[in-house]
């Protein structure tokens, strides 16, 4: 299995929010941006307003691991940023990956 590229850089998040097509639900918001090469990247981000910094972090661990759980089913080059809410605190990887797999779906990501 390869391995996937980390988004880091302020202006790449910026781009996949402005331009980005989104898909949201209740404990998950993706934005996906169309690139011509490179492959995937995913970015996560969890706000102060999910908690304390255990709290995040706990966040984007199980969105991570619902990411690596169907990434290999992915195809194409992509920005992916994932924004973790409230909700997402009270969820395992296995929900949301379950999420995230509807949202891949209506993008168009899943092979």
């Amino acid at each position: 299995m390869a391995k996937y590229a980390v988004i880091k850089q302020n202006y790449e998040f910026r781009r996949a929010y402005s331009k980005g097509k989104s898909f949201v639900s209740p404990y998950l918001v993706s934005y996906f941006f169309k690139k011509k090469y490179g492959g995937i990247r995913i970015g996560i981000t969890s706000g102060k307003k999910i908690g304390k910094a255990v709290v995040r972090n706990r966040c984007r661990r199980v969105i991570r691991e619902a990411f690596r759980s169907i990434y290999p089913e992915l195809h194409g080059h992509w920005d992916i940023v994932f924004v973790a809410r409230t909700a997402t605190v009270y969820k395992k990887s296995t929900e949301i990956a379950a999420v995230m797999r509807k949202q891949f779906r209506e993008a168009g990501l899943l092979k």
